[in-house]
């Protein structure tokens, strides 16, 4: 009996101290500890924010999503604002791998479960090229916000001197770990990055460091090796394809749809309308940033940009939405299904069920958190604030976007809490734990029962 007791405390403890629930604990902990600093009286500069505030910024920092109550120049301190890049940072990159490459770097052995944690943070099947990859992703992560501050600081700091520096470091980190938050209020609050609207210079290299961390370092990884390998994995060439469709499917339709806009773009040149629908197609995919008054589209390009940032970025980056792949393995599977063919294929290669199934999940499961965050926001915001803006809040704090129209500012105490949770619940991924979930008590039976086949009438 004992023995019994023993081995099903073991079990449990086995089951708690599992990955999945050690990523969604360590970014517990890191809004908590966040929270409790921008609650500190020096981290404000009037050195009052009420609980629920500093939850949600922290929360929006942590989960890389944007989303403000308060403008982070006009509110925050230089301590403050530090703290906020500091979650940025920790949250983009995942507290587990962080504390991974560390362990790593020092070249002290991890066993299978710091590796399967490592793999699983990192999001990749291989756990023994989990360490190596650690140290790819920290490596590229920092090579990028690197170059990227000291490109920015060419522009910034003969205007704003020292603080051109902190800015550019600022953006640059927010820009690859796709937060969207920036500290230019000065400039306007709540005016993200609309006065550089034409500015080629700062949003390429704005909008080249989003796409860097939206990638996946798992494909940089890949094209770095390209050289010497001469091959891509199906993985890499699925989210490349589909990225490069998405970003020009967005730009094209905003630059259609917002052309003659006088709210928007119909004021600007040619080539900084090009810029501007550009800039937008790659914020959506959970950046964050604004050049255009988004509140003042039209409608059709309200859902266009809900749709973007549904889908978001690739596995594996600093991005969020249910992913690229996913939308590209769904998009394949009606394409395949519509020519009468009975598993989806692309480029030659056969994509199992499994994934088929799990990509239908995903989107279902978030069509349900978002549906369920898009009717709390509704009704407990500002009489103002419509359907569509409420859809709109909620996918964008689902994919952790930041982009808003204006809803965030409004919410009641109820609607912050809901969306905190949406924030949250987008960037650890609640659908990877449930599917998680299910295939652990799957894998966990012992016995495997043999079902009739059911056949059942569709469409």
């Amino acid at each position: 009996m004992e023995h019994s007791q023993g081995f099903a405390k073991g079990n449990r403890k086995k089951k708690a101290l599992s990955p999945t629930r050690l990523i969604v604990g360590s970014f517990l902990l890191v809004i908590l500890v966040g929270t409790l600093l921008l609650l500190l009286p020096f981290s404000t500069r009037d050195g009052n924010i009420s609980i629920v505030d500093a939850l949600f910024t922290a929360t929006s920092a942590t989960c890389v999503t944007g989303l403000i109550v308060y403008d982070t120049y006009e509110k925050f301190t230089g301590f403050g604002q530090f703290v906020i890049l500091a979650l940025i940072q920790i949250g983009g990159l995942g507290l587990v791998t962080l504390t991974s490459f560390f362990t790593v770097s020092l070249r002290r052995r991890a066993g299978f479960k710091s590796l399967k944690l490592a793999s699983e943070s990192i999001s990749t099947s291989s756990v023994t090229d989990a360490g190596k990859l650690l140290l790819v992703v920290i490596r590229l992560a920092l090579t990028f916000e690197a170059v990227g501050a000291v490109l920015l600081a060419f522009y910034f700091v003969p205007i704003f001197g020292l603080q051109g520096v902190w800015i550019s470091i600022f953006l640059s980190i927010s820009s690859f770990c796709n937060a969207g938050f920036d500290v230019v209020g000065f400039l306007g609050p709540f005016s993200s990055l609309t006065t550089y609207v034409g500015n080629w210079y700062v949003l390429s290299i704005i909008m080249l460091l989003i796409i860097s961390g939206g990638l996946g370092f798992l494909v940089w990884h890949e094209l770095g090796s390209w050289f010497k390998t001469k091959t891509l994995s199906l993985h890499c060439k699925v989210v490349l394809l589909f990225t490069g469709v998405l970003l020009v499917f967005g730009t094209l339709g905003l630059l259609a749809l917002e052309w003659n806009n006088p709210a928007t773009m119909k004021h600007l040149p040619w080539d900084e309308r090009i810029l501007a629908s550009m800039f937008q197609s790659v914020s959506a995919r959970t950046a964050g940033y604004a050049t255009i008054d988004l509140a003042s589209m039209t409608l059709l390009s309200k859902y266009l940009m809900i749709f973007l940032m549904f889908v978001g970025a690739a596995p594996g980056g600093t991005g969020g939405g249910v992913k690229v792949t996913t939308i590209g393995v769904l998009a394949v599977t009606v394409f395949s299904v519509a020519r009468g063919q009975e598993d989806p294929v692309i480029f030659g290669r056969r994509i199992d069920k499994k994934t088929v199934y799990r990509s239908i999940t995903i989107i279902l499961l978030s069509l349900v958190a978002v549906i369920v965050s898009t009717i709390t926001i509704f009704f407990n915001t500002d009489s103002r604030v419509n359907e569509v803006s409420s859809m709109f809040e909620a996918v964008s704090a689902f994919a952790t976007v930041g982009l808003s129209l204006g809803a965030t500012v409004v919410m009641n105490p109820v609607a912050k809490l809901i969306t905190i949770v949406t924030m949250f619940i987008g960037r650890v991924g609640p659908v990877s734990l449930v599917i998680s979930l299910a295939r652990q008590a799957n894998e966990s039976s012992s016995r495997r029962e043999v079902l009739p086949e059911a056949r059942i009438n569709v469409g």
